[in-house]
């Protein structure tokens, strides 16, 4: 159950990535944030999906992880 939980807390976090701007970053700050999504940011960051341990920006991997991400979410709440 541990992995799933850890996959519901990146896809949580790829949710909050504004994909109308590639310009737009997110900033998990270590001293605010939960440690699941501290340690979801970890591993997004070692999977390629973002350029930062802590957010940042997403690259073009995480870009379609994210629209992915977010359009399960659409599908679901209809």
């Amino acid at each position: 159950m541990k992995n799933s939980i850890e996959k519901l807390e990146e896809i949580k976090l790829l949710n909050q990535f504004d994909l109308g701007s590639t310009a737009t970053g997110i900033k998990v700050h270590t001293h605010q944030a939960s440690e699941e999504l501290i340690a979801a940011a970890v591993r997004l960051y070692e999977k390629g999906l973002t350029d930062h341990v802590d957010g940042g920006y997403l690259t073009d991997r995480g870009i379609e992880a994210a629209s992915h991400a977010q359009s399960l979410m659409k599908l679901l709440s209809k």
